[in-house]
């Protein structure tokens, strides 16, 4: 069974809360999973990643990664 590991650095408290900047410290955390390049929070093995942007309750944004 897949495991799925949520937030390994901490999430958006642990940043400070970028308003503003939320979905781009998630993508950064997501594409330096893929890369193999996130430090002690490194996911081994990671391929996939899901980010989730919900916007002032209006705008809603899913974005998916993979390693390729």
């Amino acid at each position: 069974m897949a495991c799925v590991v949520v937030n390994p650095s901490g999430g958006l408290l642990l940043k400070g809360h970028p308003l503003g900047a939320s979905g781009l410290a998630q993508g950064a955390e997501l594409v330096w999973q893929l890369w193999k390049r996130a430090g002690q929070s490194q996911v081994e093995n990671a391929r996939i990643g899901l980010q989730y942007n919900l916007g002032l309750g209006s705008a809603c944004v899913v974005t998916l990664y993979e390693q390729v």
